[in-house]
């Protein structure tokens, strides 16, 4: 080792090669040590390099490259290091190789993704609008970063800087750096190469597919799986163990979905994988199943439904039955329809013979593309394939798990409803909605049929909310949809039946029974949408109409829908608009958008413009790129309900990409508009856009909850609910705690109902603080000082907390990983609750039931159990709270008994001196001490003698640790954070795929044998018609709310009989003296309903008589008789 290099520095300026040779080398071997003083003689180095007769100018190269890595200029000794060719060495990289090497890469990634963007680059859509005069320069403007190009990543990935890449992102090379040259691109491509290579002999597969799809270099894609492919056929590997190709090809597809944000890109990389599986003797079908979904490509599914069909066996029958509950979990109603016309068609007799209601049958299920006769044993497999296609079997068997399994608390909804007077609106209306989310597809409206009085007391809208929350409630009960709504639906020949409000709420509620699940339904809802004069029903129709044919594409109804948006309505428009969304979801209808933009700009109502903005963003769904020009003209519009339909549009075309362009864009308008609602929703839509990677949103809110602006700090509380929804996550709660208590009532609302969202289906053991944020709920529903805003919110968070009967969490992306949906529409109608409150129950679609529902191959629900390795406390069901007696009743009852009381005061001290003097006549004193005593300490021993037993048992109790591992029934709850611990131990059942929540079928190992089955508890329900106010529901006369004779309470709360002067004039009283019930008779009424005056006026003048002689029995009978015995007692007299 050298100490100067002065000497040696001194030989570059010879003329003999020899020595110039000799110096280069010794300093490349020191120059750690050495460099300083190199670095002043780097002409000397570089004149060597760029003299062509100089035979070691590699090694000049390599030398110049060391000394610049020193200096800290990265992109110059990177150009010097590619010179030196192999003298550059790869095999084992010390500081400066792997530097060099991962400048190399990601000058490669920039270079290559740069010359693919500008090559590939979509062009825009065009829109012939009143604002189609946008250019692409406006678009791809610094302060837009909507942009035709992509942003210059230095990779997809999101790494810190792109300051160093010696490419710009318009493709211009930098100033002031060593230019790169023909012949470096070509050594950074030889570089790169070797490092593929020594990748893929060291079997670092992940590495090259990384930085391929960074590049974007497909071709690099296809070799490396197909070399993995090859590898592992030489090896000839165990063929239990993995196959590395599939194990690669599963890593694409996750990083493909995950984490490539542009869409075009990412179809390219599914249609390769796509291609590369089908060249597989024995494919992932379930892989191949999420890229036919995602890419659209019904002919990709139905080809791989048949093949696994004809192949026979029972493993591929029950992997095509499992394919198709997936591909109806994550597609469309469109991409379904068109799978299940392109099967072969089911004989129309077997058809008709399966079919258990005409509402079962599946959208275009009738439609087949073959014509041969099919085997009995096919005919059967495509027929259940048809009926998972077409959703039937997979709601039922939800609708069957949520009826078993219901876990709520009906003390916390009677606890709601009696802190919330029902006659005012909006009190009335958030018990609705905490009821139906409480019981949201559990067929529970057991609360309605007991509180038909409270029923009674909704008028209007609330009457219109109060209807349509049947349709969550019966959520799913499809074959049961018009018998449950008979009473209020509209009948034909358009003769009333009730409120319009009612008929309204109940075309609406049969949409939610019917939601993205159209068939029949949406036949009828047209009729009824065609035949509906009154403003009411159209909006109720409108709004069903659009959930039950959400994403079917049908231009019928679009236009259907237009006709009367053009009516110019606002009672209807609003709902109208957000129906042609919903119809027309994600299909980036270009003359929708057209004629919807040209009559937002033309009306002059704002209801109307805003449900127009809506269906707009709604159409955009999931279309990222696509949906730029829209966004941009939205943005730019001077109207603000525009401009808020602008933001839902980047909400919903990037949801779930975690797109930083569409962040930044949401984050300037969030600081820069003027308008308090666009900011407000600016900063929420960052729920939608990060709600699959939740843990940087509290970051990235932190400082907007903090805001001096009310409604920015509700924005930010509703984005950590949406992104954070069901994960219990600590720094989401910690921000939220405080805005508890912010000095506005509506930031108040909003931090309740995200609480609510992260803490579903927490218990204690999972978040400590789930106990006291339940109890902080029910304090603010009960505060009769709290804001009504605040309050609604505290009883929407309660139902939302426990939604489903606690088997339900808020899933805004499938089991399997895909987005969900009907729960990102659901959640973003929802947030539109701050307008109108019915679109609150679009909360609903949210809910995904969490549960393992096991299936045989016959489709059936056999009766095994599974193993979870964990303690069973950590994902158990909440306890039930304990029913504590209200201040209320206690009050009554001491006013009802405090004559009794004193009678019972003195009969026990005149009992006590009774007994003393009978003791000193009967025994002598000094005994009946002893006796006394000797009592007394056979009392208190007793108890001594307990509290001992006792504190030994806990003490036996403590030292024993919960049990790890329990076994699981099928068709249970099961959480999805528990799935990492459940196991399927072996015996007759095995699972045919990972395990990821609802439908999963089994491999029967033992079919010859005898099978045992769950059984059905809803099939043998009867399902009764749904109760209507003011009207006592059949078959429950005499039973009633804890059976005290209701049913002539009920009829008299019509107020509408003049039969019974008496009844009447006790219900209103008379003179200066006001009955107690004198407000009953001036309770609205139902219209439309039957009079049942006759037999009730007399069944309530029994029930008024029974409670005036219970009170007065138990305040006065006893009296006489206990006044009677102790009259003589001067005592009496002084207590008197």
């Amino acid at each position: 080792m050298i100490s100067s290099a002065t000497g040696v520095l001194a030989f570059l300026s010879e003329e003999e090669a020899e020595l110039k040779v000799f110096a280069l080398q010794t300093l490349n071997d020191d120059i750690d040590t050495v460099w300083t003083e190199v670095a002043n003689s780097l002409g000397l180095i570089e004149e060597l390099y760029e003299d062509e007769s100089f035979p070691e100018r590699q090694l000049a190269a390599l030398v110049l490259a060391k000394v610049y890595y020193h200096l800290q200029a990265y992109n110059d000794s990177m150009v010097f290091a590619l010179a030196a060719g192999d003298l550059f060495s790869l095999e084992d990289p010390g500081e400066f190789e792997e530097t060099i090497i991962s400048r190399c890469v990601d000058q490669y990634i920039a270079t290559i993704s740069a010359k693919s963007t500008a090559s590939d680059s979509d062009k825009l859509a065009e829109l012939t609008t009143t604002f189609s005069g946008i250019t692409a320069a406006a678009v791809s403007s610094p302060t837009s970063p909507f942009s035709q190009k992509a942003l210059p990543p230095k990779s997809l990935l999101s790494r810190d800087s792109i300051d160093n890449t010696i490419l710009e992102a318009t493709g211009k090379e930098r100033s002031g750096s060593v230019a790169p040259s023909q012949a470096t691109d070509k050594a950074l491509q030889r570089v790169i190469d070797r490092l593929f290579e020594s990748c893929l002999q060291q079997g670092r597969y992940r590495q090259v597919v990384g930085i391929a799809v960074e590049a974007k270099n497909l071709d690099v894609l296809r070799k490396v799986i197909k070399r993995a492919s090859d590898d592992a056929k030489q090896a000839k590997a165990n063929p239990l163990e993995a196959n590395p190709a599939e194990e690669l090809m599963e890593y694409t597809l996750s990083v493909c979905m995950d984490i490539v944000q542009e869409r075009g890109f990412r179809h390219a990389i599914l249609r390769l994988i796509l291609d590369l599986l089908n060249e597989i003797p024995e494919p992932d079908y379930f892989s191949i199943a999420k890229c036919a979904v995602y890419l659209n490509s019904d002919e990709e599914a139905s080809r791989m439904l048949r093949q696994l069909v004809e192949k026979g066996d029972r493993i591929s029958i029950a992997n095509a039955y499992q394919i198709a509950f997936d591909l109806y979990d994550n597609g469309t109603q469109e991409f379904l329809g068109k799978v299940l016309a392109s099967l072969p068609a089911q004989p129309a007799a077997k058809r008709e013979s399966n079919s258990e209601a005409t509402e079962n049958e599946g959208l275009l299920a009738d439609q087949g593309s073959s014509e041969e006769e099919l085997p009995e044993g096919t005919a059967k497999v495509y027929g259940n394939i048809r009926e998972i296609l077409d959703g039937s079997k997979t709601i039922r068997l939800n609708l069957e798990f949520l009826y078993r399994n219901n876990r709520n608390d009906s003390s916390i909804l009677n606890k709601v409803r009696d802190s919330l007077e029902g006659r005012n609106s909006i009190f009335h209306s958030a018990v609705t909605f905490c009821n139906a989310f409480m019981n949201q597809g559990t067929t529970n409206d057991k609360f309605f049929r007991d509180n038909l009085e409270w029923l009674g007391k909704a008028v209007n809208w609330s009457k219109f909310t109060a209807t349509a929350a049947l349709g969550v409630l019966h959520r799913g009960n499809l074959s049961q949809s018009r018998k449950l709504l008979e009473p209020y639906l509209p009948r034909a020949g358009g003769l009333g039946n009730g409120s319009v409000y009612s008929q309204g709420g109940a075309l609406y509620a049969y949409g939610l029974i019917h939601a993205n699940h159209g068939a029949d339904a949406v036949d009828y809802l047209k009729e009824q949408l065609s035949s509906a004069e009154d403003e009411v029903l159209q909006h109720g129709g409108a709004l069903g109409l659009g959930i039950a044919g959400m994403a079917t594409g049908d231009n019928e109804v679009l236009e259907k829908l237009k006709d009367i948006l053009f009516q110019d309505s606002a009672l209807n428009g609003e709902a109208v608009g957000l129906s042609m969304g919903l119809v027309m979801l994600g299909t980036g209808n270009t003359q929708a958008i057209e004629d919807m933009i040209t009559y937002a700009h033309d009306t002059t109502h704002e209801k109307i413009v805003r449900g127009v903005a809506m269906g707009m963003a709604l159409i955009m769904y999931g279309r990222q790129e696509g949906a730029d020009v829209l966004i941009e003209g939205l943005l730019n519009d001077p109207d603000p309900t525009l401009r808020y339909g602008g933001i839902m549009t980047v909400a919903l075309a990037y949801c779930g990409t975690g797109s930083n362009k569409a962040i930044r864009k949401l984050l300037h308008v969030a600081v820069s508009d003027v308008n308090d609602d666009v900011r407000r929703v600016a900063v929420m839509s960052l729920g939608f856009i990060l709600f699959r990677k939740p843990a940087s949103v509290p970051r990235m809110v932190e400082l907007l909850s903090e805001s001096y602006n009310p409604h920015v700090r509700y924005g930010s509380a509703m984005a950590l609910g949406i992104a954070c929804a069901g994960t219990g996550l600590d720094e989401a709660i910690d921000l939220l705690e405080p805005m508890m208590k912010d000095p506005t009532d509506f930031v108040r609302q909003g931090a309740l109902i995200s609480l609510s969202m992260i803490m579903v289906q927490q218990n204690e053991v999972m978040n400590p603080k789930v106990a006291t944020i339940r109890k902080t709920l029910k304090k603010v529903v009960g505060d009769r000082h709290e804001d009504a805003m605040t309050k609604f919110g505290a009883a929407l968070a309660l139902g939302i907390i426990d939604a489903g009967g606690r088997n339900c969490t808020i899933g805004l992306q499938t089991q399997s990983g895909n987005l969900n949906m009907a729960g990102i529409v659901g959640m973003a109608v929802f947030t539109q609750y701050w307008y109108w409150f019915p679109f609150t129950h679009f909360l609903s679609l949210s809910f995904s039931p969490t549960s393992v529902i096991g299936l045989d191959h016959d489709l059936e629900i056999p009766d095994f159990k599974f193993h979870c390795a964990t303690r069973q406390s950590l994902f158990d069901y909440p306890p039930e709270q304990e029913v504590k007696t209200e201040e209320g009743p206690a009050l009554i009852a001491t006013a009802v008994l405090s004559t009794t009381a004193q009678a019972k005061r003195r009969a026990q001290k005149k009992e006590r001196a009774q007994r003393r003097e009978s003791m000193d006549i009967d025994t002598p004193a000094p005994k009946s001490g002893g006796d006394k005593m000797e009592v007394d300490d056979d009392k208190k021993e007793e108890p001594e003698k307990k509290d001992d037993a006792e504190k030994k048992e806990e003490a036996k109790k403590k030292p024993e640790k919960e049990k790890v591992g329990f076994e699981i029934e099928n068709m249970s709850r099961v959480l999805p954070e528990q799935f990492k611990y459940i196991s399927f131990p072996a015996g007759r059942y095995r699972p045919v795929k990972k395990p990821t929540g609802g439908p999963l079928l089994l491999d029967d190992t033992q079919p010859e044998e005898e099978k045992t089955l769950v059984e059905e508890k809803l099939k043998k329900v009867t399902t009764e018609r749904a109760p209507v106010a003011g009207q006592q529901a059949r078959g429950q006369e005499g039973r009633g709310l804890g059976g005290r004779g209701r049913g002539g309470l009920e009829a008299l709360v019509d107020g509408r009989s003049g039969g019974n002067d008496i009844v009447n004039q006790l219900l209103r009283g008379s003179g200066s003296g006001r009955s107690p019930f004198g407000n009953l008779i001036d309770m609205p009424a139902t219209p439309g309903m039957p009079d049942t005056m006759g037999s009730g006026a007399a069944a309530a003048a029994g029930v008024l008589t029974a409670v005036d002689e219970d009170g007065e029995g138990d305040e006065e009978a006893p009296v006489p008789g206990e006044f009677e015995y102790f009259s003589d007692g001067s005592d009496d007299e002084e207590e008197l």
